[in-house]
C-alpha cells in the first residue's frame, strides 16, 4: 500500500509536507519521499524506511527543501516521488496504485521511443510508467485519462507543478483523495486525519475519476468532473485505514463499531467479557460491547513503540515475528473466563491461530473469535495491500480444497459462489472447518451485507471483490 500527502501554501510548506505525510507511515513502512518546487528549481529526497522510521530518516533533508508547494509519499512499493521533465513541463509524481498489466505498458512506452530508468530494484518503477503514459497526453487532463484508459488495476495520483497539485483519484475511486484547507493554505492526502494537528479542515473528497487542480490563487478547480461508478475498497474501512480518518465522510471507527454492535445484537453466547485483538479489533469489540450488553476488558495488550502492523514486513518470517511479539496477554484478566475476541479479518489464519493458544496457555476458559468482515475467498486484484492477500496463501481456499478435493481455483463458479453466502451448508462447513483450524470454540463473520449496512453506502458503490468476487472494471 502506499499514502500519499501534498501541500499547496502561502508560506514555506515544508512543516506541514513533512508531518503531514509521517501521518501515512500506517501505509508503509519501504520507501517514503518529498519533493517540493521553489519557484522552478525542485527539490526530492527519497529514502528506504524499512529499518527506521519516516521522522528520523527525513529530519535531517528539512533544511536543504525549500518551496510553498510539494507532495510526499509512504510506499510499501517503489521508490517515489518520481520527478519528469516532458513536453508538459516539470513535474513530480506520487501514486497509489496497482499496475497488473505493467509489463503490456512498459513495451507500449518503448513503442513510444520512451524509456525508463535503469532501477536498482531490477524492474519498472510503476509511478514512472504512470509518468511516461501522463507524458503522451497533449496536457495533463489528456496524459491522465491515458493512464485511466490503459491500466489494469488502480491508480491515483498526486502531480506536483511549480504553481499547485493536480489530485486524480482512481477512475473507479478504489482509493481515496481528500482535500483539507486552512484559509488559502490546501492539503490533499489519502487520510483525513493527517492534516487535523495542522489546522486544515476537510472541506472536498474527491470524486472517483475526478481530476482536480489545487493552487493558492485559484483554490480548487476541476479540470475532470467525477465518474458515476464509485468502488471504494470496503477494506479501507475495516483494517488499512487510521481509526479517525474519514472515507466519502464515513469514519473509519464508526463503521469498525458498527460491525461489532451488528454483530454483538445477534450473537447467541454468554461470555464473561469482550476483548479486541489490537489494534483494529478495539472499534469492533467496542460495538460488541453495547450490541451485547457485556463488559469491554483488554485481555490482549499491543506493544506499540517498536513493533510495526504485521501485513507490512516484506518477509513471512518477519510477519510472524511481528505477529508473536506485539500481543502481550494479561493473566490476571483472561483467568478462568470465557471471552469474544474481536478482529477485523483472518488471512491465512497462522496468526490467529497462535494467539489462540496463547490465550488458552493463559487461563482462558473458552474463547469465541468475531471476524468484522466475511471470509476472505479472494485475493484482491485491485490494490497493492498486501502480497499475504493471494489466492494461494488464503485460509479459506486451503480449507475449500480440503473439502472438495481440488483447488478452489478449479471449480465451477457456482460451487465456489456457495462458499461465498452465509446460509449455504458449503458456508457453514468451510467456517466449521476454519474454526478447528484456528482452534477456538466457536467462530462467526459478518457478512457482507453487514459491511454495506456498518459503512452505510449500497453495496453498487463500494469494492467487496476479496470477500465474493463482485466488482466491475479492469482486473
Amino acid at each position: 500500500m502506499s499514502g500519499f500527502f501534498g501541500v499547496v501554501s502561502e508560506q514555506s510548506c515544508i512543516s506541514d509536507l513533512f508531518y503531514g505525510t509521517d501521518y501515512h507511515s500506517h501505509l508503509g513502512t519501504k520507501r517514503a519521499g518529498m519533493a517540493t518546487f521553489d519557484g522552478l528549481q525542485a527539490h526530492q529526497n527519497i529514502h528506504n524506511i524499512q529499518n527506521s522510521h519516516f521522522r528520523p530518516k527525513f529530519s535531517k533533508d528539512l533544511a536543504e527543501m525549500l518551496g510553498n508547494v510539494g507532495i510526499g509519499v509512504i510506499s510499501d512499493t517503489e521508490a517515489q516521488p518520481v520527478m519528469v521533465n516532458s513536453h508538459l513541463g516539470r513535474f513530480a509524481i506520487a501514486t497509489v496504485s496497482k499496475i497488473n498489466n505493467i509489463d503490456e505498458l512498459e513495451q507500449f512506452c518503448l513503442n513510444q521511443h520512451q524509456q525508463f530508468t535503469d532501477l536498482s530494484i531490477g524492474r519498472t518503477n510503476p509511478t514512472e510508467l504512470v509518468a511516461l503514459l501522463i507524458s503522451q497526453g497533449t496536457d495533463f487532463v489528456h496524459g491522465i485519462q491515458n493512464v485511466y484508459d490503459r491500466v489494469k488495476g488502480s491508480c491515483s495520483m498526486l502531480i506536483l507543478t511549480p504553481d499547485g497539485i493536480i489530485a486524480a483519484r482512481d477512475r473507479y475511486g478504489r482509493t481515496p483523495i481528500v482535500i483539507g484547507r486552512r484559509g488559502n493554505d490546501y492539503a490533499v492526502a489519502s487520510e483525513s486525519h493527517s492534516y487535523v494537528n495542522l489546522g486544515y479542515e476537510t472541506c472536498r473528497f474527491v470524486g472517483p475519476g475526478e481530476i482536480v487542480k489545487v493552487t493558492v490563487d485559484g483554490g480548487i478547480k476541476v479540470l475532470k468532473p467525477a465518474e458515476e461508478k464509485n468502488q471504494i475498497c470496503s477494506f479501507l474501512w475495516i483494517y488499512y485505514g487510521y481509526p479517525c480518518t474519514e472515507y466519502e465522510g464515513i469514519n473509519a471507527e464508526e463503521v469498525r463499531y458498527n460491525l461489532g454492535r451488528i454483530m454483538g445484537e445477534r450473537d447467541d453466547v454468554e461470555p464473561d467479557f469482550v476483548s479486541p485483538i489490537p489494534d483494529s479489533g478495539i472499534g469492533m469489540a467496542l460495538g460488541y460491547s453495547n450490541g451485547r450488553k457485556i463488559p469491554y476488558k483488554r485481555g490482549l495488550l499491543k506493544y506499540t513503540p517498536t513493533w510495526s502492523r504485521s501485513f507490512m514486513p516484506v518477509s513471512q518470517a518477519d510477519r510472524f515475528l511481528v505477529a508473536k511479539m506485539k500481543l502481550i496477554p494479561s493473566r490476571a484478566v483472561l483467568s478462568g473466563k470465557e471471552v469474544v475476541f474481536c478482529d477485523d479479518s483472518i488471512v491465512r489464519g497462522t496468526q490467529l491461530r497462535d494467539n489462540v493458544k496463547m490465550l488458552y496457555d493463559y487461563g482462558a476458559k473458552k474463547v469465541h473469535v468475531r471476524i468484522s468482515c466475511p471470509p476472505l475467498v479472494h485475493g484482491c486484484t485491485f490494490l497493492n495491500f498486501s502480497a499475504s492477500k493471494t489466492d494461494r496463501e488464503l485460509i479459506t481456499r486451503r480449507v475449500i480444497e480440503e473439502l472438495e478435493g481440488i483447488p478452489a481455483a478449479n471449480l465451477a463458479p457456482e460451487k465456489l459462489r456457495a462458499y461465498q453466502q452465509a446460509d449455504t451448508p458449503e458456508y457453514l462447513r468451510m467456517v466449521e472447518v476454519i474454526r478447528q483450524h484456528v482452534g477456538v470454540d466457536t467462530l462467526k463473520f459478518n457478512t457482507v451485507e453487514d459491511v454495506c449496512n456498518a459503512i452505510g453506502l449500497p453495496k453498487a458503490s463500494i469494492c467487496t471483490h476479496c470477500f465474493d468476487a463482485s466488482s466491475y472494471g479492469d482486473k
